[in-house]
C-alpha cells in the first residue's frame, strides 16, 4: 500500500543537536550540553504555551524566548552578536546521515513524502535546502496557515485536507513523543523515531504504531 508520509523536520530530519559544536566553544563542553537541552526543552514548552493561550507567533520566537531563557538559567552574558549567530545557526542545521538514504528509498517505493513542521514554510524550506533534501518532499505543510502548533488535533486535520489524504494511509513520522502520541491520538499512524537508547516514550498508554532507531528502518515497518 502507498502511504502518505508526514515528516517532523526539528529533531527527525534535522538535527538541532548540531549546535552543540558552536555552544561548546562558547561556553564549554560541562555546561554546552544542559544548556543546549534546556533551549531545546524550552522552545517546545513555549510553543505548548502559546497554543493553549490562543497566541501563535512564528516558531522562530519561541527559539529567541527559549534562548535567553537559558542563558538566565545558567547565568550566562552572550552578546547580541553571538545570539544571532547561535540563531542564525539553527536555520542551517544539517541533516542526520541517514534521512537522505531513507527518502531516496521511501520515494521510489511510491509514497507521498511531505515535511511537516511547527516552523514556517520559509524557515523549513531554507533548512530542507541546506540539508539537500528538499527536492524529496511534494510540499511543506507548515502551521503557520492554521496558527496553532502541533500535538493540537487542528493541525493533523489540516494536514489531511491540505494533502488530500486519508486517517488509515497516513503516517506521521517524528523522534518528538509529543507529536507520535498527538497523531495517534487524532487517528493517524505513528512511527516514533529513537534516536537514542535513552529516550524514553512518555507513558501515557499509547504505542507509536511502529517504534525504529534508524529512518532507514521505516520502509519495512509500513
Amino acid at each position: 500500500m502507498k502511504y502518505t508520509l508526514a515528516f517532523d523536520v526539528y529533531g527527525t530530519l534535522i538535527n538541532t543537536s548540531a549546535v552543540l559544536v558552536s555552544l561548546e566553544k562558547l561556553l564549554g563542553k560541562d555546561t554546552a550540553k544542559p544548556f543546549m537541552d534546556t533551549w531545546r526543552d524550552k522552545q517546545l514548552e513555549y510553543s505548548f504555551r502559546r497554543g493553549l493561550m490562543d497566541k501563535y507567533t512564528d516558531f522562530s520566537v519561541c527559539t529567541d524566548n527559549a534562548l535567553n531563557f537559558a542563558c538566565k538559567k545558567f547565568k550566562i552574558t552572550l552578546s547580541c552578536e553571538q545570539k544571532e549567530a547561535l540563531l542564525n545557526e539553527y536555520t542551517v542545521l544539517p541533516a542526520f546521515d541517514d534521512v537522505k538514504d531513507a527518502l531516496i528509498d521511501l520515494k521510489t517505493a511510491g509514497h507521498r513524502l511531505f515535511a511537516f513542521s511547527n516552523g514556517s514554510k520559509e524557515a523549513v524550506t531554507k533548512l530542507l535546502k541546506t540539508a539537500n533534501i528538499f527536492n524529496y518532499f511534494e510540499a511543506i505543510i507548515s502551521v503557520e496557515h492554521v496558527k496553532i502548533f502541533k500535538p493540537s488535533p487542528i493541525v493533523y486535520d489540516y494536514f489531511l485536507e491540505s494533502t488530500n489524504a486519508k486517517k488509515e494511509e497516513s503516517w506521521l513520522i517524528s523522534s518528538n513523543n509529543f507529536d507520535v502520541i498527538g497523531s495517534k491520538m487524532f487517528g493517524m499512524h505513528s512511527a516514533w523515531v529513537q534516536r537514542t537508547p535513552d529516550a524514553i516514550m512518555d507513558p501515557w498508554g499509547i504505542t507509536p504504531t511502529a517504534t525504529i532507531h534508524k529512518l532507514t528502518d521505516l520502509a519495512k515497518n509500513l
